[in-house]
C-alpha cells in the first residue's frame, strides 16, 4: 500500500459524455483538463455532512493543519441543526466550515441530487487537488461521484467496512465510494481483505487505524458522567439507548415491538435515550415515553453523548459508531441489527448482535454480571491507539509533495 497514490486516468472512469450529449461547460472542462496529481500547493478539501463524519475528520484536519497543508472543510448540511451539527464543530475543535451547502433532509434521491449539484459547483470553483470523504453517508457518495467525474482524486476514510446487507443505504454508499476512491484508508484488517476481494488495487489501500478512536482518546478527561447525571437529572444506573436506522424506526409494527421490549428493559433498570430526529415521530406514536423509567432526551453533543455511554451499565443501539465507542470504553453493547460492518467490535469488544426478543433477557444477564465475558476480551483492536489521524496525514502529505510510494503493507 503506497504512501503517494497516483490518481487514475480518465480512461479508468466512465466520465465522457454519452454520444450526442452536450459537451461540458468551460469551467468544468478546466477542472477535467488539470493534472490530477498536482503536488505542492493543491488544496485538500474535506467533505463532511453528518455527525459521524465530524468525529472522524477532526484528527485528520488537525494533523494536516500541524503540517501547514492548505485545506478547507465543506459542510454539506446533511445534518443541519445545532444539536446534530454545529455543536460538534465547537466540541471537536474543527474549523468553521469554509462552505455550508445547507442541503438538509429529503429522500435519498432528492438529497443525493442536491448534494451532487452543490458539490460540483464547489469543486469547479475551488479546483482542489484532493477530496477527502468520510464514512458512508449520502454526502460521502455524492462527493465521490462528483470528484471522480471531474478527475479530482478522492481519499476515503473508513474504507472497506462491509455489512453485506444491500438493504442498508450505507452499504451501497460505502461500496461505491471505495470503487471511486484513489486511496482507501482502512480502520481494520478485515476491511483491507474486503477491498482486496473486490479488486481494489493494493497500492490504493492503507491500514491506518480508526480516527474516531483518536477523537475519543484525546477527550477522555472531558467525559464526566457524574456531571452529566447531575445536570440532566439522570438516575445513578441506567441503560443508554439510541435507535435511528430505517429497519428499526420506519415500520410501525417493528417500532411498536421495539418500544415494548425497551419498556421491558425499563422494568428492570432506567433507560436513558437521546432521541434521533429521524425516528422521533414513529417512536412517539408507539408510546415510547409511556413508562416512568424511560428518560427521553434531545440529541446530545459529542462530549455529553460519550459521557452518557461511558457511565452506562449497558448500551442498546443500532449505530456503527457507538459499537466502536463501547468497544474502547469497555461498556457492554447490544446492537439491534442482524449484521454489522464492524465485526472487530465483536471479536475485540463487548458488542453483541441481538434481536428485540433477546433484549430484555440479555439486559437481565448483564445486571446479574453474566452478560459479557469482558475478562476474555482481547486487547483493543490493532492500531486503535490515537494515531490514525497522524498516519492519514502522513499519506496525504506525501501526496501533496509528490513523494514516491514505498509500498508498505501499513502506513507508518
Amino acid at each position: 500500500m503506497s504512501s503517494a497514490p497516483a490518481a487514475r486516468s480518465g480512461s479508468d472512469r466512465a466520465d465522457r459524455p454519452a454520444e450526442g450529449a452536450e459537451a461540458p461547460g468551460h469551467a468544468a472542462e478546466a477542472v477535467r483538463s488539470a493534472p490530477a496529481d498536482r503536488p505542492g500547493s493543491a488544496e485538500i478539501v474535506h467533505i463532511v455532512g453528518a455527525r459521524p463524519n465530524f468525529v472522524k475528520a477532526a484528527p485528520v484536519v488537525a494533523a494536516l493543519e500541524a503540517r501547514g497543508l492548505r485545506q478547507s472543510v465543506v459542510h454539506t448540511g446533511q445534518h443541519y441543526d445545532d444539536r446534530m451539527s454545529a455543536v460538534f464543530f465547537r466540541e471537536l475543535g474543527l474549523p468553521r466550515p469554509d462552505v455550508d451547502l445547507g442541503v438538509g433532509s429529503g429522500s435519498h434521491a432528492e438529497q443525493t441530487a442536491a448534494l451532487m449539484t452543490g458539490l460540483e459547483r464547489e469543486f469547479i470553483e475551488r479546483s482542489p487537488g484532493l477530496v477527502v470523504v468520510y464514512g458512508d453517508v449520502n454526502s460521502t457518495l455524492a462527493a465521490g461521484m462528483v470528484a471522480a467525474k471531474l478527475h479530482i482524486p478522492v481519499a476515503h476514510v473508513e474504507a472497506g467496512l462491509r455489512s453485506f446487507d444491500w438493504s442498508m443505504p450505507e452499504e451501497v454508499n460505502r461500496r461505491l465510494t471505495d470503487q471511486l476512491a484513489d486511496v482507501c484508508f482502512a480502520t481494520s484488517p478485515e476491511a483491507v481483505g474486503h477491498l482486496a476481494a473486490e479488486g481494489v488495487a493494493v497500492d490504493r489501500v492503507h491500514l491506518v487505524g480508526n480516527p474516531m478512536i483518536d477523537t475519543l482518546l484525546a477527550r477522555l478527561d472531558r467525559f464526566d458522567t457524574a456531571a452529566l447525571r447531575e445536570r440532566l437529572d439522570l438516575p445513578g444506573s441506567y441503560v443508554a439507548a439510541t435507535l435511528h436506522r430505517p429497519a428499526n424506526v420506519d415500520d410501525p409494527e417493528t417500532v411498536a415491538r421495539l418500544v415494548a421490549r425497551l419498556h421491558e428493559v425499563a422494568d428492570q433498570i432506567d433507560v436513558v435515550m437521546p432521541v434521533h430526529p429521524r425516528g422521533r415521530a414513529s417512536l412517539d406514536a408507539a408510546g415510547l415515553a409511556e413508562h416512568p423509567r424511560m428518560h427521553l432526551l434531545e440529541p446530545l453533543g459529542y462530549i455529553d453523548f460519550v459521557a452518557l455511554v461511558r457511565g452506562a451499565t449497558a448500551v442498546v443501539t443500532d449505530s456503527g459508531g457507538v459499537q466502536e465507542e463501547t468497544t474502547m470504553l469497555g461498556v457492554p453493547c447490544l446492537t439491534l441489527r442482524p449484521n454489522t460492518e464492524r465485526p472487530i467490535t465483536i471479536t475485540h469488544g463487548s458488542n453483541r448482535l441481538v434481536t428485540d426478543s433477546e433484549l430484555p433477557g440479555l439486559v437481565s444477564k448483564i445486571l446479574a454480571g453474566a452478560g459479557t465475558d469482558t475478562a476474555a476480551l482481547a486487547a483493543v483492536p490493532p492500531m486503535w491507539d490515537g494515531g490514525a489521524g497522524e498516519r492519514i496525514a502522513t499519506v496525504l502529505a506525501d501526496w501533496t509533495s509528490g513523494v514516491p510510494a514505498p509500498g508498505p503493507r501499513r502506513s507508518a
